[in-house]
């Protein structure tokens, strides 16, 4: 199984988990080691995994390092053990601390054709692997931590939003990406497109994006470089820019304006359904009466992580009767959001706390006054609550490209058109153009 392969077979089965898979929002982290398992002693803590090769010369198992283990119990699993097995082990701890073996981290062991352990290789990061190795002219192990040769490529993608392919993931899956891409788009355009209630039939895509190769195979996705999506005939561009002195990479439309908002579409990363809207006389689920309902309801599984819609500071984080755990959060201009039924709240969120546009703040739940897990989203201008789905589309967009960088901006614009293949399009004023 390739690794472009591992990461779409899991992150699938991460969404299928979740319930996800028919939505298209932003920003899902996937763990580390999803290969197939095979078979250990039961007795053993170590990985359940390994697939052995038998090249000519030997043979090659590979595995991911288990819970709880250490690089003994890995090597004994295997019937590595003895003097040769302790000399790999003092040689990784003179580069490499042992406690800092992780469980997820892939592995691979080659073994001679004589049972003798000649090389250890093992996962560190994105960066590095360690490296034990036997140097047969000094007749010993010697260890190394060793930079990945990598590599990163420019591709294009294309798809359509039809029957069978009903969302931007499916779209982008049926031609041959994953998830991953999915949600660099959807986040890149979650200013201009709700992936979760705008995306129709006959809506079309055409994707700039960064592939990274390690040791000559799929690692990961880069950036998005541009993109334009066609959403019933509007035309949304977005192109990445590095606006000298800022600290982050911006993406831009068309005439240079900013696709960034004061505040996201929505609380989540993944953007889930809707299941409630803003309504000032709503008949109430559990009290049977009308009432108004000053929010918007997500349904989500519990411990989806929420996300802060704007930077902010924390107003108040704890249990408040019927919204049960509740953060409550101030922004500028007048805004405050609240989020509600939370089964907990993340690491550093108290009174007077700091958060940024993006960063978790807690996880769904369904404490208080609640049918099930969902997340009750509210937003107050004012002192006055207002329909969160409405208010995003008033708020006007952040900074354009400053005046003294537009020629540059307009280059990078008009090669990325290139390289998407779609230099002779029409281009308009304001980013969403008429076909």
């Amino acid at each position: 199984m390739t690794a472009r392969q591992r990461v779409l077979d899991c992150a699938i089965r991460m969404l299928t988990r979740l319930k996800l898979l028919h939505l298209a929002a932003v920003g899902i982290v996937l763990g580390a080691g999803c290969v197939r398992p095979a078979a250990f002693p039961a007795d053993v803590p170590v990985s359940p995994g390994a697939d052995i090769h038998l090249p000519f010369e030997g043979r090659t198992i590979e595995g991911v390092f288990p819970r709880r283990s250490t690089l003994a119990q890995v090597l004994d699993a295997h019937e590595l053990d003895g003097p040769a097995a302790r000399d790999v082990i003092a040689a990784a701890g003179t580069v490499f601390d042992p406690r800092r073996f992780r469980a997820g981290n892939e592995y691979k062991v080659e073994v001679a054709r004589d049972g003798s352990l000649r090389r250890l290789e093992y996962h560190v990061d994105e960066d590095r692997f360690l490296e034990v190795r036997f140097a047969s002219a000094g007749g010993e192990y010697r260890a190394a931590l060793v930079p990945y040769e990598k590599q990163q490529v420019e591709s294009v993608a294309r798809g359509f939003i039809n029957r069978e392919q009903s969302s931007l993931i499916a779209a982008l899956n049926g031609s041959g990406e994953s998830v991953m891409l999915a949600i660099k788009m959807a986040e890149v355009l979650a200013g201009e497109i709700d992936f979760n209630t705008e995306v129709q039939r006959g809506d079309r895509f055409d994707v700039l994006f960064e592939e990274q190769y390690r040791e000559g195979e799929f690692s990961a996705y880069g950036d998005v470089v541009a993109v334009q999506f066609v959403n019933e005939g509007r035309h949304v561009r977005a192109f990445r820019f590095a606006v000298p002195g800022e600290p982050e990479v911006q993406y831009f439309d068309d005439q240079g304006r900013s696709l960034k908002r004061q505040f996201l579409r929505s609380p989540f990363n993944f953007e889930p359904r809707v299941t409630s809207r803003f309504s000032h006389r709503r008949l109430h689920p559990i009290l049977g009466i009308h009432r108004p309902h000053l929010g918007v309801d997500y349904g989500a599984p519990t411990g989806t992580p929420v996300i802060a819609v704007a930077t902010g500071t924390v107003v108040s984080a704890g249990r408040s009767g019927q919204s049960g755990n509740m953060v409550r959060m101030r922004h500028t201009n007048g805004y405050e959001t609240y989020y509600l039924h939370l089964s907990k709240f993340a690491g550093g969120i108290r009174k007077g706390a700091g958060v940024r546009q993006g960063q978790v703040i807690g996880y769904v739940g369904s404490t208080g006054l609640s049918t099930g897990p969902h997340l009750d989203y509210r937003m107050r201008k004012n002192g006055a609550f207002v329909n969160p789905l409405l208010e995003h589309r008033r708020l006007p967009p952040g900074e354009p490209v400053p005046a003294q960088h537009l020629e540059a901006f307009q280059q990078v614009r008009d090669q990325a058109l290139v390289r998407l293949g779609l230099a002779s399009s029409p281009a308009g004023g304001s980013g969403v153009l008429a076909q």
